[in-house]
């Protein structure tokens, strides 16, 4: 598989990255050998760039991958700080859409201590004395709305960034940046606090939102700031298509969102190319993509989505991604 460089870093990742949402139970309960079976697939593959974060099962991913990769010094991992874990006060039987997750409370903290405190126990759990590259997770106002995100916004910008620059001249990581669901904040970090050598983005640029074309992507190609694309479905309804129930932004997908999708459908399969083909066709051509993100805990939808990826499709194709 095909490898990219991250920033100006000496970094490289592979094309195509897994995501490790699913093997923390995500939605439903995947088993160990669930877990090590897509993991083996994934890694067959020839994949070898590996995202979790302390979020996907209350740590439950960050252990699960930790034990697979043991032994696999030449993976990339990546993971996420802003989120800290402390034992359940009680049991959880789901968490955050998790299902079954690890027996954690989690809090917010976006200064330089709980971000060092959260990297310190993701390198617990994954078994690792360093992370290759570590995210800053959902910090912004798409998660925290206008009036939750300002805390969390001082901290960051008051200590939370210089504590990521101080781990990377440590040695202790050796990218960082965002890991979020919307531009705005990307443009606000980048602007008021410092440069990033990534950005984990998801769902604003796929073959349906393309909102980071305005002015996400043209700071990032000025300031050397590589994207991993992830979300590339928009949470699902460009790979069911505009079904009934299909979702958009982990939502029920609205009108508007339906019509414009039934029209790329229109669009795509006149060339031969199913919907959910040329979604990730567009992901993986866009210029300013290092890595796409592919989760599942299924074995068969990983290697659909792999085989897709490596189908030829007709250079009419461009024309839907231009």
């Amino acid at each position: 598989m095909k490898t990219r460089r991250i920033g100006t870093t000496g970094l490289s990742v592979t094309e195509v990255a897994f995501g490790c949402a699913s093997i923390g139970n995500l939605y439903r309960e995947a088993s160990e050998a669930d877990v090590t079976e897509v993991l083996s697939c994934a890694w067959e593959a020839g994949i070898r760039f590996f995202d979790t974060a302390p979020h996907y099962g209350r740590g439950l991913s960050e252990e699960r991958l930790g034990r697979f990769l043991n032994g696999r010094p030449e993976a990339v991992i990546s993971t996420k700080v802003g989120r800290v874990l402390t034992p359940a006060r009680s049991p959880l039987a789901e968490a955050d859409g998790f299902v079954n997750p690890a027996q954690n409370d989690v809090h917010y903290d976006y200064s330089g201590d709980g971000i060092e405190e959260s990297f310190e126990q993701s390198c617990e759990r994954l078994g690792r004395s360093r992370i290759d590259i570590l995210y800053v997770h959902d910090i912004g106002e798409y998660t925290h709305g206008v009036a939750g995100n300002a805390a969390h916004r001082e901290a960051f910008l008051g200590s939370g960034y210089e504590r990521l620059v101080r781990l990377k001249e440590q040695g202790r990581i050796t990218a960082f940046g965002l890991g979020v669901n919307e531009c705005e904040v990307c443009l606000d970090v980048m602007q008021n606090a410092g440069p990033l050598d990534v950005i984990l983005l998801a769902g604003r640029l796929t073959l349906l939102d393309r909102s980071a074309e305005a002015e996400l992507v043209p700071a990032c190609r000025a300031a050397g700031t590589s994207l991993v694309l992830g979300g590339i479905f928009n949470s699902g309804i460009l790979a069911t298509g505009p079904v009934e129930g299909a979702t958009y932004d982990y939502g029920p997908a609205p009108r508007e969102v339906l019509d414009r999708v039934a029209e790329l459908r229109a669009q795509s399969e006149a060339l031969g190319v199913p919907l959910a083909t040329a979604a990730l066709h567009f992901a993986m051509r866009h210029p300013a993509a290092a890595s796409v993100l592919l989760g599942t805990a299924k074995p068969s939808s990983l290697m659909r989505n792999l085989d897709a990826l490596a189908t030829p499709v007709p250079e009419a194709l461009q024309a839907l991604f231009d």
